[in-house]
């Protein structure tokens, strides 16, 4: 410490000699720091925040009265008059702390001092005095020259050494060419007048590794370096200085050496990268920073050796201006310097960059490539068109209008986009891009309405992806859209009209009036009207009004009837030589009648006629609420005297019991059954009672059983002779047919005979018929040929039960055989109607016998007397062999 006050001291002489008036006025300005160490002396106060240290002194040599510092050490701000002050409270380490502080020119080189922070306890007048001191290049280190430095107690600074055992920092240049060894510094123990001394050195560059590089005389204590340094690779080396007696009596405690290792401009600046890529859009701005070329110097920082400029050596190609870009000298930013950049003449260029300190150059190279930028404005190649289209189409295309862009191909500066600006009103157009990019192609959104609008005029302009780089004029085009007319359907109103009326309505009564209008205004033509779709066959319609009738009569309780809504489609046609429909659907919602009388849905019941249990009846109604439950039973004629039936609790079933004790045999239960508003129908239930107890029976056997074999015996044989009986008729009947040579279908033929259709009804009897005769010579055909029964995978038709009162038989059975033309699980499967089997057992035979020669001259041409069916056979057989052929 006490050195470095003495080379304040040296300075402070030299600067007095440097800045006396004679010594002035022989040398001229030169900016920069007036000194090159600034040591401020501080105590404990001056060390808390915003506590002012000291001031540093710089020369601009220009008018300015104000200088731009900087502090390395940010705890430390350097005002713009030199004043140094604290940031923050700062704790200084081994009593001192040392940072840099810069300065700029007039010309922007920067210029640096060091500042060195030391801690001194103050009394009295020294708190009211600036204590700094200025240590200039030339002056000398006197140890004598500077005060004691005193730490305070709490300070963990090393303790003050003895004077006459200590050693200066000491400084070396960088790559000094000897000769070597060269000597660097005597060292001196205080007992060297004492005893006989000798001397050695430790630590890195002496027993350490680079081994060597400094040596000790062991006798007299003078330090020399053995090569050259290289502050790049190391800058600082600290070295430990022993000495001890000769005879190893007494020693001196082990001394720091500091060798500092001053730089020397030995590094060219070196590019980071070489070449250096860049780009910048053709249509830049004067001024505009695309990219920055950077440079590192080995030497040390912040000083002249390693401050960098940079500059531009030379631009290729020089057109359209030789200086098309400039860089910052200081921070190698790129810019453009005039304007005219084009991609398409010069897409690239390239530039000699240099990077230099005070001394040495460093050169490399920048490629700058102009990217494209959106100058030329994409132009349609028509700038009118005239199309027409059909009037009602969607997504039609109506035009495609193509142009050219003088840009990049495929870039976003070429790629075009349009759009209609005028002309669109009720957006029936959209424009879109093609596939090419480069074609705008016009589709239909909305139908077109001839009557509305026939003619349209669309205004287009075409742009960009990406927003032009300067103002562009742009291009558009006019599109004339020509709408044709077209016959167009007429169109119902509503297209779903709904109506209510009660299902009992009487066959003719008007409905409703269910018409349509003509969208063609510009066309006069008829519209008329008819059923497209009727299920039941309910509706009619007038062809020229549109006056929907009741055709037959409805029924809410139909198969046809969904949810009480029975549906038809109505059609109404214009007259058009390529007519066109319309189609509408009326919607009937048919309010419920009190017009089906409650049932019981079982037919056959079995009791025991001892302790029998009642028996639960179902009662069923298919009119909606209100008309069917709660119901109500009557028994009548004898079953009164035998039979007792109630309601259950909810009056929607009958509890049947038996009153008295019967026979077993068949009787029958005749029940009147009352809906909620008193309509009724008889029903009678077979009731097989057998002779057994409770429930717990077979009764159909013991039934059976109970007619005995006498019974038994004398049913088998009417049976036989029911059999033996249609034989006969059947050879009879066969027989004949073969004398007369009759057609293969003959009047008598038995099966014609079996069903009986002048009844309607009447009992029980005409039920019990016996088909089997309708199976003869189809009973031995395989299973998988028979068609004359209902096949078991397919559930059975539901029809609607037979009334009690004779007066709607007609409506019974017009309402059942609407079913079953509709139902295609729907019999006859024993009817006569089988001609699908020819095989063996066949009465009958092969039809391919009508043409055998058999047949002789058989006369075929009764046939066309049965109607168009039977026409064609009598064409074939009929006709001849020429016929045939």
């Amino acid at each position: 410490m006490e050195f470095l006050r003495s080379v304040a001291l040296g300075v402070l002489i030299v600067l007095q000699q440097v800045l006396s008036p004679g010594f002035a006025g022989s040398s001229p300005c030169s900016p920069g720091f007036e000194s090159e160490l600034y040591i401020f002396k501080v105590d404990r106060q001056q060390l808390q925040r915003g506590g002012r240290l000291g001031r540093v002194v710089f020369n601009i040599c220009s008018a300015r009265s104000r200088t731009v510092f900087d502090s390395a050490d940010k705890r430390f701000q350097v005002d713009a008059d030199g004043t140094v002050t604290l940031k923050r409270r700062v704790t200084l380490q081994e009593c001192q702390n040392m940072f840099s502080v810069h300065a700029w020119d007039s010309k922007g080189k920067r210029h640096t001092v060091f500042v060195s922070v030391k801690y001194e306890a103050k009394t009295g007048h020294h708190h009211q005095q600036e204590d700094t001191e200025a240590v200039g290049p030339a002056q000398s280190e006197s140890r004598s020259a500077l005060p004691a430095l005193e730490c305070p107690k709490s300070s963990r600074g090393l303790k003050r050494q003895k004077r006459e055992w200590v050693a200066p920092i000491i400084n070396i240049l960088e790559d000094e060419r000897g000769p070597f060894p060269q000597f660097l510094y005597q060292i001196q123990s205080s007992r060297a007048k004492q005893f006989k001394m000798v001397y050695s050195i430790s630590g890195e560059g002496a027993d350490q590794d680079p081994k060597g590089l400094f040596t000790i005389n062991r006798n007299n204590g003078s330090l020399y370096v053995t090569r050259p340094l290289d502050r790049e690779a190391k800058d600082k080396y600290v070295l430990q200085a022993h000495a001890e007696a000769a005879d190893g009596d007494d020693r001196e405690k082990p001394m720091d050496i500091i060798v500092i290792v001053l730089d020397k401009n030995d590094n060219t600046p070196i590019f980071t990268q070489n070449p250096f890529l860049g780009t910048v859009p053709e249509a830049s701005a004067i001024g505009f920073e695309f990219m920055t070329v950077t440079a590192t110097d080995a030497d040390k920082p912040n000083t002249e050796y390693a401050d960098i400029t940079y500059s531009i050596l030379s631009q290729n190609p020089q057109e359209p201006n030789a200086a098309m870009f400039t860089i910052n000298p200081v921070t190698g930013v790129i810019r453009v310097n005039a304007a005219g950049l084009d991609r398409e003449k010069y897409p690239e260029y390239t530039l000699e960059i240099a990077a230099a300190d005070s001394y040495l150059v460093g050169t490399g190279t920048a490629v700058i490539t102009v990217t494209d930028s959106n100058d030329h404005a994409p132009q349609f190649e028509k700038t009118s068109y005239n199309v027409s289209i059909p009037e009602n189409k969607v997504e039609a295309v109506v035009v495609k209008m193509p142009v050219t862009d003088g840009d990049e191909p495929h870039s976003p500066a070429w790629r075009a986009k349009f759009r209609i600006i005028n002309g669109n009103n009720g957006g029936f157009f959209a424009v879109n891009t093609g596939p090419n990019e480069q074609e705008g192609i016009i589709t239909t959104v909305k139908p077109l309405d001839f009557e509305q609008n026939s003619k349209f005029t669309l205004l287009v302009v075409a742009e960009n992806d990406v927003p032009f780089a300067k103002p562009l004029t742009t291009s558009t085009a006019t599109v004339t859209v020509n709408v044709l007319d077209v016959n167009e359907a007429p169109v119902f109103d509503p297209e779903e009209k709904f109506i209510s009326t009660p299902e009992d309505l009487a066959v003719g009564s008007e409905l409703t009036v269910y018409t349509a209008t003509d969208p063609d205004t510009a066309r006069t033509q008829k519209v008329t009207y008819r059923v497209h779709t009727d299920p039941a066959g309910w509706v009619s319609v007038d062809g020229e009004t549109g006056l929907v009738k009741v055709r037959s009569p409805m029924d809410r309780e139909s198969p046809f009837v969904k949810d009480g809504v029975y549906k038809a489609l109505i059609l109404a046609m214009d007259d058009d030589p390529t007519p066109a429909t319309g189609t509408g659907t009326l919607v009937i919602e048919l309010k419920d009648v009190n017009d089906i009388a409650p049932s019981i849905e079982e037919r056959e019941i079995s009791v025991c006629n001892k302790e029998s249990a009642p028996v639960l009846l179902s009662v069923i109604d298919n009119d909606g609420p209100g008309f069917a439950a709660p119901y109500r039973v009557e028994l009548q004629g004898d079953s009164k005297n035998n039979w007792t039936a109630t309601m259950n609790e909810t009056k929607t079933g009958i509890v049947l019991r038996l009153k008295i004790p019967l026979k077993r045999g068949e009787y029958n239960v005749v029940m009147r059954v009352y809906d909620n508003l008193a309509l009724y129908q008889d029903n009678t239930i077979r009731a097989l009672v057998c002779d057994c107890t409770g429930d717990d029976f077979q009764c159909t056997e013991k039934a059976v059983a109970g007619f005995g074999l006498p019974g038994i015996l004398g049913i088998l044989g009417a049976i036989l002779a029911l059999l033996v009986l249609l034989l006969l008729l059947l050879l009879f009947a066969r027989r004949k047919r073969s004398e007369k040579k009759e057609p293969l279908l003959a009047d008598d033929d038995i099966r014609d005979n079996v069903y009986y259709y002048d009844e309607e009804g009447g009992g029980e009897d005409d039920q019990d018929f016996d088909l089997s005769v309708l199976h003869r010579g189809l009973d031995s055909r395989p299973d998988v040929l028979r068609n004359d029964m209902a096949p078991t995978f397919m559930p059975a038709p539901q029809y609607r039960p037979r009334p009690a009162n004779p007066e709607e038989i007609g409506t019974f059975i017009d309402d059942n055989l609407k079913a079953a033309d509709n139902d295609p699980t729907a019999p006859p499967y024993d009817s006569l109607l089988v001609f699908d089997y020819e095989g063996g057992g066949s009465d009958a035979g092969s039809l391919s016998s009508l043409n055998s020669s058999s047949s002789g001259d058989q006369d075929y041409d009764c046939l066309g007397d049965w109607g168009p069916r039977f026409k064609k056979l009598a064409d074939m057989y009929g006709g001849g062999e020429d016929d045939l052929l």
